[in-house]
């Protein structure tokens, strides 16, 4: 069979892509193009790079997309379906959706699909379809496929070389999808097989697409060792909680492996706030100098932080962006709390009535689609515009990272690239080509 493994594109100009260049390759995708039997035929269809020909022939086209994208995945579907082209769906939003998503697809796979996706193939070949597929357990990390990087042009790619060492995150927070996708315990693939495929990549800097590669700080320490007796040197970043700063041994052995920098979710400055979406793992009191350690090993932090939740009123974006100035962290990363389905979050929402836009498009963290408690939609969507223009305002990007501050050169340019986006965003917004919701409209 012919199958092509599509990526719909980001419309949101805060996320989307240029079309000479992306910053990571769908990792998804190639997977299951690994899963693929050898005798299938795949083409990678990455839609921030290239236009979509629905005029040609395939047997099977596969779709993934989380729920900002979701719309986009159906209309790719049904101009396929409109063809005659059987449709898989699948990813983090048809496996919360599944009734939706299979409006517009002939099948739809629920969570992982190792062990599904063979058994679809062969369905499909024998002409029995089924509508859904889900898996009985969650699959073993063990001798995981490498991905089809020979699929990808890499040169279309900022960080072409992608690795997942863990699935599965233990805290649960009830605004994130992750531990319904995944689960809430952690899985791990064996640290030889990881560092075999490591040592396959082509490039100098890795991404480990983790949630929290330091969640098990046991394997973490495993993997970090072996990684730093590779005979190729290498960086990598990846997405990582606070804990590591409490373990001196786990920070030392991350920056001996090449560690450059972790995502870190700090999520709210109100311990209220981390009490309330489960986060109470995060201790604000321990912030500033769990920031000084991590940073004290040469390893860059760029922060998440959530607005919007329940205890914040206008006074959390200037604490907040003060705080992450004054820390000196490398980059952050606002968002809006959204209530994305399948979490927690969105059950106790829809009972309190207060989830104002059900259009998916609009659910891209950067967007007001509920009614805040202490303050109005509008003031959560310009603090949260505010807090970014500041945050990236040439004068703070100087004082954060300054001249001499390791890896100042890469800093520098990952600050500007945000700080374009973001100015793309507001001018989309100000010229009426890019609309925010209106909640009071929206009801």
């Amino acid at each position: 069979m012919k199958i092509a493994l599509i990526a719909p594109a980001w419309h949101d100009p805060l996320w989307e892509s240029e079309k000479e260049k992306s910053i990571f390759p769908p990792l998804n995708l190639i997977t299951l193009a690994a899963l693929t039997p050898p005798r299938h035929e795949v083409t990678i269809l990455d839609e921030s790079l290239t236009d979509i020909d629905y005029n040609a022939k395939y047997d099977l086209v596969g779709i993934s997309a989380m729920t900002a994208l979701a719309p986009r995945a159906y209309e790719i579907a049904d101009a396929f379906r409109a063809k005659g082209t059987t449709v898989v769906l699948g990813g983090m939003h048809p496996s919360a959706l599944p009734e939706e998503a299979s409006a517009h697809a002939d099948a739809v796979v629920v969570g992982e699909a190792e062990g599904l996706w063979q058994q679809l193939l062969s369905d499909l070949e024998d002409g029995k379809l089924k509508p859904v597929y889900r898996p009985e357990e969650r699959p073993s990390l063990e001798h995981m496929v490498h991905p089809r990087r020979d699929l990808l042009n890499r040169d279309r790619y900022l960080v072409p070389d992608t690795v997942q060492t863990t699935r599965g995150c233990p805290f649960a927070c009830s605004f994130c999808t992750v531990s319904r996708f995944f689960g809430k315990s952690f899985r791990f693939r064996p640290v030889e097989d990881v560092i075999q495929e490591v040592a396959e990549l082509e490039g100098e800097v890795i991404a480990f697409i983790d949630d929290n590669i330091v969640g098990h700080p046991g394997y973490a320490r495993r993997l970090f060792t072996e990684l730093a007796r590779l005979p190729r040197k290498i960086k990598w970043f990846s997405q990582g909680s606070l804990n590591i700063a409490r373990d001196e041994d786990l920070l030392r052995l991350a920056a001996a492996s090449g560690c450059i920098g972790l995502f870190i979710g700090f999520e709210s400055l109100s311990p209220g706030n981390l009490k309330a979406v489960g986060k109470a793992v995060n201790r604000v009191e321990e912030y500033r100098e769990a920031i000084k350690r991590i940073h004290d090993h040469g390893i860059a932090i760029e922060g998440a932080f959530v607005f919007g939740l329940d205890e914040d009123d206008e006074s959390v974006f200037e604490q907040t962006v003060k705080f992450a100035q004054e820390n000196r962290l490398e980059a952050a990363q606002f968002g809006i709390l959204t209530p994305f389905p399948g979490t927690p979050l969105r059950e106790t929402m829809e009972r309190e009535g207060r989830i104002t836009c059900n259009d998916w498009r609009e659910y891209t963290i950067s967007k007001v689609v509920f009614e805040p408690k202490n303050m109005s939609a509008r003031t959560l969507q310009e603090g949260f515009n505010w807090a970014w223009q500041e945050f990236y305002s040439l004068g703070s990007i100087s004082r954060r990272l300054g001249l001499v501050k390791k890896h100042a050169p890469i800093l520098w340019a990952l600050n500007l690239n945000i700080r374009k986006r973001f100015y793309h965003f507001l001018e989309r917004i100000r010229t009426g080509n890019f609309t925010l919701p209106r909640p009071s409209l929206a009801k």
